[in-house]
């Protein structure tokens, strides 16, 4: 019994110690409360060694993080000098007229609508004019020697707009003004009564009826593109063409005030007298 240790820090051995004594005097809650200060003591001690072992690495990551003083960026306070004072009594510079286009411009403004005290008589260009001459804002001489300014850069020198070319061709009833053969369709008719020649085949084997064919007016009027969209052979579908590329040229379609390439479909016929 004796042999064993004894620990006097024990609470049985704590209430033995003073069973006689005044508890509230203040020795017996430091002894009861020792075990657990004790233990509070050395947590934050070790605490305490911990964060300072581990100082200077924290202190460098986080002076790692920030920008050095070479890093800082600098700003720089620029003054705009004030533009010169503008003399009111100096001209303006003229404006800059455009270069002439290579071919001749014909006064064709867009219709605008005016009271009719400010309607001037003026007569649109004819279709003879457009043929020479491409439509715009007034008329001008133009210089075939021009050159076309395509690739100019901005702000050096007049800028001249780029012109796309219209090859659509438009079909024949969506046209504002239809193509036409010199003199209407009953001319153009007696032009194809006069030019086919019957040919010898189809007469010999008596073939009569409609060539259906199909061709393109193009902007100068001429024929081109000849199809025959249904034949009856034996040499009238060739003698159908032939008179077709020997026509003179038409007057062209009309979309937008200018020619235009047109579709166009005709039948004709093949008939053997008596």
């Amino acid at each position: 019994m004796f042999g064993s240790k004894l620990d006097i820090f024990k609470r049985e051995w704590l209430d033995v110690v003073f069973a006689t004594k005044n508890k509230s005097y203040g020795a017996y809650e430091l002894r009861k409360s020792n075990a657990s200060n004790t233990t509070k003591s050395l947590l934050f001690a070790s605490a305490a060694f911990v964060l300072l072992f581990f100082a200077p690495k924290i202190y460098s990551l986080i002076k790692g993080s920030l920008p050095e003083d070479d890093e800082v960026l600098k700003q720089t306070e620029v003054v705009v000098a004030p533009p010169p004072p503008v003399n009111p009594e100096t001209p303006p510079p003229p404006p800059v007229e455009p270069p002439p286009p290579r071919t001749d411009q014909v006064k064709f403004p867009p219709p605008i609508v005016k009271p009719d005290e400010q309607v001037r008589d003026e007569e649109p260009p004819t279709v003879e004019d457009l043929k020479k001459a491409d439509p715009g804002q007034k008329t001008i001489a133009g210089d075939p020697t021009a050159d076309v300014n395509i690739n100019v850069p901005v702000g050096e020198g007049p800028k001249q707009a780029a012109v796309v070319e219209d090859n659509t061709v438009y079909a024949f009833s969506s046209i504002e003004k239809n193509p036409e053969y010199p003199g209407g369709l009953p001319a153009f008719y007696k032009y194809l009564a006069d030019a086919i020649k019957y040919p010898p085949q189809a007469a010999e084997q008596n073939i009569q009826g409609k060539v259906n064919m199909s061709f393109v007016v193009e902007k100068d009027g001429s024929l081109t593109d000849i199809k025959v969209v249904k034949g009856l052979g034996y040499g009238t579908d060739e003698e159908a063409k032939r008179v077709l590329k020997a026509s003179r040229k038409w007057i062209p379609g009309i979309q937008n005030g200018k020619p235009v390439r047109v579709s166009y479909n005709i039948a004709i016929s093949f008939t053997l007298g008596n």
